[in-house]
């Protein structure tokens, strides 16, 4: 029961207690030692309760506080109203930290936490069976002493977690693990680790596939081809129809070439372990090479096609990837356009980023068109694409050329007045040379 404080009662007790003191000292004509006698029984009655108070808080099993006098039992009711208190945070702490392992081990994913010195709080049981890791063993151990890897020791402490990593399983080498690292709370860390092996053999197949098929097939086509192309010389004299389906065997069996040779560039592209920070790319020659090309290809198209290229700005990356990439949107630009339009293309650095941008005055793409843009085989206009020998993967490829140089295609299109692909490359790829002439100009 919680007793209020009461300033009167407090007073007149204190009242009864001085006057209690006057007479006992008139009785014996000593105020002086009434009031020795009377500090005497108060300290030793303060002192007592003092002792009560610590026998109760450190050495009682009792919950409820003993019985007591005075302005003392404020104290003990307040002590205990308190610890009251506390006890339930403690209890609906306790039942927010159960409700959380159990949700936790209901996840089908390993989960870790950890503290702000990277060791272990917490693990769930599926991180004891997946990870290997031994509770409470392991607990208060660093992650990176546990998980050695050497991928995973790298990109833990590189402390750059935007992407998930994968590597192979420590408890099992045959399986592989997805890490994904999320920050929260005071420097804390949570590690979930989810078992992609089911996920990573099938994309290897399909990797496989695609590249063993379309290497298989490059031969019998280049044959058909070569035959095809002797035919009208030998055989087939002036006969038109024969001279037409010869055109169209032969216009149909190099698109087919396009499609093999673009399933093995994004082959390539997929399996491609080459680090971007290894060489840097002379982005101007290649530009230099590409327009060439594009203007070859613009022979009949009659476009006007201008280059505007920063002379000094190089990148690090992969330079087979850059120029596939690069290639792909200013060819397409170049197919697509109707004849007789424009084409301009943009190498430049945008504050700290290098942008490379492809504009037309074409017919542009309709809204609808432009999420799946990058998807595989898709085309906004399959007869048209038919007619240009349009494989479908040109879009494919750059995305995924991007993605392996950490940057994104920006797609922008209005129907009727043109379209404009870009996409930027971070400052952390641009070398310290072209930084510094670009700050120099």
């Amino acid at each position: 029961m919680y007793y209020p404080f009461s300033w009167s009662k407090n007073i007149v007790q204190l009242t009864i207690f001085v006057i209690l003191i006057i007479v006992l000292g008139g009785m014996f004509d000593d105020f002086v030692l009434a009031v020795a006698l009377a500090t005497i029984a108060i300290l030793g009655f303060n002192f007592y309760q003092l002792y009560k108070l610590n026998q109760w808080v450190w050495h009682s099993k009792k919950i409820s506080p003993p019985k007591v006098y005075g302005a003392w039992e404020y104290i003990y009711e307040g002590i205990y109203q308190l610890q009251r208190r506390q006890r339930g945070k403690r209890k609906e702490l306790s039942e927010l930290v159960k409700r959380f392992r159990k949700g936790a081990e209901a996840l089908p994913d390993a989960v870790i936490i950890l503290d702000n010195d990277a060791t272990i709080i917490w693990c769930n049981r599926l991180a004891r069976l997946e990870l290997g890791i031994k509770w409470p063993d392991d607990l208060g151990m660093r992650i990176d002493n546990l998980l050695r890897h050497p991928e995973f020791v790298e990109y833990f402490q590189n402390a750059d977690y935007t992407y998930p990593i994968e590597v192979p399983s420590p408890a099992n080498p045959r399986k592989t693990n997805e890490y994904r690292i999320m920050p929260y709370g005071d420097d804390n860390l949570l590690l979930i680790s989810r078992d992609v092996t089911r996920v990573s053999q099938l994309e290897d197949m399909r990797r496989d596939f695609v590249a063993n098929v379309s290497h298989e097939m490059r031969t019998p086509l280049t044959v058909i081809n070569g035959y095809l192309e002797m035919l009208p010389m030998t055989f087939l004299n002036d006969d038109p129809l024969a001279h037409k389906a010869i055109y169209e065997m032969s216009t149909q069996t190099k698109r087919m070439q396009n499609l093999i040779e673009d399933l093995l560039v994004l082959s390539r592209i997929e399996s491609s372990s080459e680090r971007i920070y290894e060489h840097i790319v002379n982005m101007p020659s290649m530009f230099a090479q590409i327009a060439m090309e594009a203007r070859q290809l613009n022979t009949d198209k009659q476009h006007q096609i201008e280059f505007h290229i920063d002379p000094e700005l190089h990148v690090y990356g992969v330079e087979g990837e850059l120029r596939s990439a690069c290639s792909n949107l200013i060819f397409n630009a170049v197919h697509y356009t109707p004849d007789g339009g424009k084409i301009d293309v943009y190498w430049s650095k945008n504050g700290h980023d290098a942008v490379f941008k492809v504009v037309d005055n074409g017919d542009g793409i309709d809204d609808k068109h432009l999420l799946r843009l990058t998807e595989r085989f898709y085309r906004v206009d399959k007869a048209r694409s038919r007619k240009t020998g349009g494989s479908g993967l040109g879009l494919s490829i750059v995305k995924h050329v991007l993605n392996h140089h950490n940057s994104l295609l920006e797609i922008r299109s209005i129907v009727g007045q043109g379209s404009e692909f870009s996409f930027r490359l971070g400052y952390e790829l641009i070398p310290v040379e072209s930084s510094k002439t670009d700050h120099a100009k």
